[in-house]
């Protein structure tokens, strides 16, 4: 076939994140009542609302001509309400929503449990209950990822049809659908263990204009600085990565190129998320000679997968430090609306988000260096200690 004869693609071929209708952590609840469901539903966000921010997901198949007045300026064909409520925050909004729209109203949260007899999650917990046999067996196409089959009161075992329906059935747990202490402490066993994996970006991209030398090659510690960052970084992530320009990949092992270029270190990190997006990215910039590994230790001792980010307060500036934080898989698309806003500074990002913020136990440590003269008072600290 000749090379004009191949097809043509249309869209760049782009690393989807692991959502599913909701969120990645999601599961529906179905083939029992709506009732039981919202029941059992709430019992499991009590157990985990201590550690984790869980939404639910229901329907009220009431037509607002069947229910009583909407309220305030919705009542008065407004397309969209916003009221404060003080301890929450609550939108009306008269639009249909999709699959698109659902995953960024629920990106702030850890788990989502979903009404299954009306919406369809990634993962399911399946009831056997008489009442809704036809039911469940209507939405056999949702079955495809079970997790737990909970028996109704007086089942003693599971339908026939669907033991022969559900892949590995004899593998898949069994608990008794009254067992409102058992059944929400599973799903935190299963939550506790998605925890995203930790990458790490040491970000070497910069011209280092003000050092008249590439800051990522300076040997503070008998090392290029950027390659003595990822042999610290390696101790605590599965794989570390160079972020650079796309001139400089060919001379780095592990290059991570800039594919949101002109945006300096907010487009490596997005770059990072581009070809890992269910990832966590631990980013350290290489202009930090001081750092060492108790302060990496203490960050990752303290992250916080339930924010969108944990980060150092720098003792220079009083704000978060951007540039040696774990940035979470939740924090992409939010930095991606900061940029659909004409903003590219992940400082701000971090100061206007909810992020887990610590003290260092050592201020030396977050010392930027970027001029002749600060190498070499940073230069002799550093032979200081060694003798």
């Amino acid at each position: 076939m000749a090379e004009n004869d191949k097809q043509h693609q249309k869209h760049a071929k782009l690393e989807r994140p692991a959502y599913g209708q909701f969120h990645r952590n999601e599961w529906a609840i179905l083939g029992t009542p709506c009732g039981n469901i919202q029941k059992l539903a709430y019992a499991i966000i009590d157990r985990l609302s201590d550690l984790y921010r869980v939404g639910y997901v229901d329907a009220d198949h009431k037509s607002a001509d069947e229910d009583e007045a909407l309220p305030g300026a919705m009542g008065h064909d407004a397309c969209m309400e916003y009221t404060d409520k003080i301890d929450y925050h609550r939108f009306d909004v008269k639009a249909k929503l999709e699959t698109y729209q659902y995953r960024w109203h629920f990106n702030d949260q850890d788990a989502v449990i979903v009404n299954g007899n009306h919406f369809p999650a990634k993962r399911q917990v399946v009831v056997v209950d008489p009442k809704k046999e036809d039911s469940l067996r209507r939405k056999l196409d949702r079955l495809t990822d079970v997790r737990l089959i909970l028996l109704a009161e007086g089942v003693k075992e599971a339908f026939p049809w669907l033991k022969e329906e559900l892949e590995g059935f004899n593998n898949i747990p069994q608990m008794k659908l009254e067992d409102d202490a058992g059944i929400p402490l599973f799903i935190e066993k299963e939550l506790n263990t998605s925890a995203p994996p930790l990458y790490g970006l040491v970000l070497s991209g910069g011209k280092s204009q003000r050092m008249g030398e590439d800051k990522g090659l300076i040997e503070y510690h008998g090392l290029p600085q950027r390659e003595h960052l990822r042999q610290m970084m390696a101790r605590y992530c599965q794989d570390t990565f160079f972020s650079c320009r796309p001139d400089q990949a060919e001379e780095l092992s592990n290059a991570l190129p800039d594919t949101f270029s002109g945006l300096g270190p907010f487009g490596g990190i997005l770059s990072a998320f581009r070809q890992k997006p269910d990832a966590a990215w631990l980013v350290v910039a290489c202009d930090l000679p001081l750092l060492d590994d108790a302060t990496l230790s203490q960050l990752v001792g303290y992250r916080n997968a339930s924010r969108l980010a944990t980060a150092y307060n720098s003792p220079f500036t009083e704000f978060p430090e951007p540039l040696i934080t774990i940035w979470e898989p939740r924090s992409y698309p939010v930095l991606l609306q900061f940029l659909a806003q004409g903003y590219s500074c992940p400082r701000k990002v971090l100061i206007n988000s909810d992020v887990e913020l610590l003290d260092p136990e050592d201020p030396q440590t977050m010392r930027n260096v970027n001029t002749p003269e600060e190498k070499e008072e940073v230069m002799a600290i550093i032979k200081e200690k060694v003798e």
